[in-house]
């Protein structure tokens, strides 16, 4: 079938996980569980039709070929084993901007620090090596999760889009979120 996940390289290394090109073998692990699973869906738009392997498989073949997205899995280096996808995505070459995405799909390693590593590892590339100006993320007002790691990020709360979103039998507000390449810079110098 597909390519062997650990022939896969890392891209991107931090001190306990690393980022790497999503591979075909993915589609065997835990993958498409995640985005079945109400729970870990919860404050994502997933989880409104089932997910299958195929489809997984079709998604990790699109990431490999777009100029537009960059979609790395997150690894953690003890066991290797791939924790969640990260991603810029709808990247603007000409307004050097794009939206950021996480899913942290192994809930035991929820409030562990893996989304907030994972993402410095992201934004440090989108604006050092990709010269991108502007990162922004949108998410759900009820995603505690996300919103504080956008806060632990840098990211500022730029506004809500009311009711734009239904999930679970109800609108929710979407909260979005912004952080530019100069106060990325100014966050990095200071810390």
């Amino acid at each position: 079938m597909g390519d062997d996940v650990g022939s896969q390289p890392k891209f991107l290394e931090g001190d306990r996980l690393y980022l790497r090109s999503l591979s075909e073998g993915d589609a065997d692990g835990p993958y498409t569980g995640w985005l079945n699973d109400a729970v870990v869906s919860q404050g994502t738009s997933h989880h409104v039709y089932p997910y299958s392997k195929q489809q997984a498989i079709e998604y990790i073949q699109r990431a490999a070929s777009t100029q537009t997205a960059l979609i790395l899995a997150i690894v953690l280096k003890e066991g290797d084993r791939h924790i969640g996808n990260i991603a810029l995505q709808q990247i603007n070459w000409i307004h050097r901007s794009a939206e950021f995405a996480i899913l942290l799909g192994d809930t035991e390693q929820w409030g562990r620090g893996c989304g907030l590593e994972a993402g410095h590892l992201l934004l440090r590339h989108g604006f050092m090596t990709l010269n991108l100006n502007r990162i922004g993320c949108a998410t759900f007002e009820t995603n505690v999760g996300m919103r504080k790691l956008a806060g632990a990020l840098g990211m500022i709360e730029e506004g809500v889009r009311r009711q734009a979103a239904y999930k679970d039998g109800r609108y929710l507000d979407v909260v979005e979120y912004g952080l530019l390449r100069a106060e990325f810079e100014r966050r990095v110098v200071a810390s």
